[in-house]
């Protein structure tokens, strides 16, 4: 049997009365059409001719192509390599999906809701996630403003998917053996200054030291900044060590505020990632930070379509590629 022309399926569905939830899923359906064709012209725009990842050079010249991506050969080295090389995107294949994918990430897919959706493995669609945000960690200011409010949020320590234990089994959901911040807990420290701009930084387990916040705020706090926290003491000596304004509020006192001075900004920047991270059903301590990121780079609201977010990651994955 002869399958029908495309003329043949437009003529139909053009004198066909379609309901309103049938126009939403032929909607749904084209729109997820992607041609592989759009996805590495996208590579290729946001790589343009990158230097070799192996040395550096950048005396490279043209070497054929291989699965539609330009090959490129050091003069240097004479490795040859194309534009996704030494990047977390390298070697995954079926890229007329990464489109399509990267539109879950916008979306806040889980995993399976995303396989389902792009149709892939459920195991091809967790390789995805944590490849795609790897680049997305990488979306950073470079400074904060003027004023910056930093605090840190705790997470019970996690092993989710690791087959070696470093302690015993526990159920998810159950709390803590030791009452208040210990080396059960995951740290993660938030900087947000009151343009909206966010970085975040996994500490490690336990409270956040002096040497940890000079080590992850020093470099991105502007020589006159004024930076607001809690009383906790490792604020305080981090202040007085590196001669930066400091103003701390005494949460345990009952003070929430004295007029500007105020941390509310990024606490409810916790209070919105520990919800959003509700639906995902908990997730490995290894992984803190590639969420994390995830998080600011959907609240930052520049990345809002897939292609953005394609050219971003390539775009700073470049400088950092990975030794071959």
């Amino acid at each position: 049997m002869q399958s029908p022309t495309f003329d043949e399926l437009f003529a139909a569905l053009a004198g066909a009365t379609l309901s309103r939830p049938e126009l939403t899923r032929l909607r749904d359906w084209v729109a997820g059409i992607v041609h592989m064709g759009e996805c590495l012209s996208l590579i290729a725009e946001a790589a343009g001719i990158p230097p070799c990842p192996r040395c550096q050079c950048t005396r490279v010249h043209r070497c054929g192509q291989a699965s539609g991506l330009q090959r490129f050969r050091c003069r240097a080295c004479r490795r040859s390599y194309n534009a996704l090389t030494g990047t977390p995107l390298a070697r995954l294949r079926k890229r007329e999906k990464w489109l399509p994918y990267l539109q879950c990430l916008l979306e806040s897919r889980t995993v399976r809701d995303a396989a389902g959706v792009v149709a892939v493995h459920r195991t091809t669609s967790f390789r995805w996630r944590h490849r795609f945000l790897a680049g997305t960690r990488r979306e950073r200011p470079r400074i904060l403003g003027s004023i910056v409010e930093a605090d840190e949020t705790y997470m019970l320590e996690s092993q989710k998917g690791s087959r070696r234990l470093t302690r015993p089994a526990r159920r998810r959901g159950s709390v803590a053996k030791r009452r208040g911040i210990s080396r059960e807990h995951e740290c993660l420290l938030v900087a947000r200054d009151r343009g909206g701009l966010t970085l975040d930084f996994h500490t490690g387990r336990g409270p956040v030291t002096a040497q940890q916040l000079a080590a992850c705020l020093r470099p991105v706090l502007p020589c006159d900044a004024l930076l607001i926290s809690d009383a906790a003491a490792a604020y305080r000596r981090f202040a007085t060590d590196h001669h930066i304004k400091h103003e701390a509020l005494n949460l345990r006192a009952g003070v929430r505020s004295r007029g500007p001075i105020h941390i509310q900004n990024v606490n409810g920047w916790h209070s919105r990632f520990k919800s959003w991270l509700i639906r995902f059903r908990g997730i490995a301590s290894r992984y803190l930070i590639s969420y994390s990121g995830w998080r600011r780079v959907l609240d930052a609201r520049v990345l809002t379509t897939p292609g953005q977010l394609l050219r971003a990651m390539l775009a700073n994955t470049a400088p950092n590629r990975l030794p071959i």
